[in-house]
């Protein structure tokens, strides 16, 4: 079983998105039993005090619908260093998302750490929506990006 642990910022826009496209990409292969997929911060933005975390931010969740995908139910959650030993690879959306999870998981010493677009032929950084308020670009980047992930891992 392959555990994937999807990483952005906040938690509430691309690392999700990203977890509920690989889930339905999974899903249309029948390979569901195969993976866990979840989704995580390197901030504590979008996590009250309380622990609680906010859910997927409102245009973000537009565009998963918009596609056939339902995220009812996620909510913000910050990456922990414990996280390295319960996962097996670690796809983060951008440079400064890799560069958090270095710090925050204490290195990388089994080469687990990826860039979600380095799987692609565009390579780069998957662009922050919440920024940019192109959730639709976001979309296709994630969605071309966890394809190609998928590929790599199934062969």
């Amino acid at each position: 079983m392959k555990r994937i642990m999807f990483v952005c910022h906040g938690n509430i826009c691309r690392s999700p998105m990203a977890e509920f496209i690989f889930k339905k990409l999974i899903a249309e292969r029948g390979l569901q039993n195969e993976f866990v997929i979840a989704s995580s911060a390197t901030s504590t933005e979008e996590i009250s005090f309380g622990g609680i975390g906010n859910p997927v931010y409102p245009p973000a969740r537009e565009e998963l619908k918009s596609h056939g995908i339902d995220c009812a139910g996620k909510r913000a959650t910050q990456l922990k260093r414990s996280d390295y030993e319960k996962y097996d690879l670690f796809v983060g959306m951008d440079s400064r998302n890799i560069r958090n999870m270095h710090q925050i998981l204490g290195g990388d010493k089994e080469g687990k750490i990826r860039k979600l677009m380095d799987y692609t032929e565009r390579k780069g950084d998957v662009a922050d929506p919440w920024y940019s308020d192109r959730f639709d670009i976001a979309y296709r980047d994630i969605y071309d990006g966890c394809l190609a992930l998928l590929d790599n891992l199934t062969g």
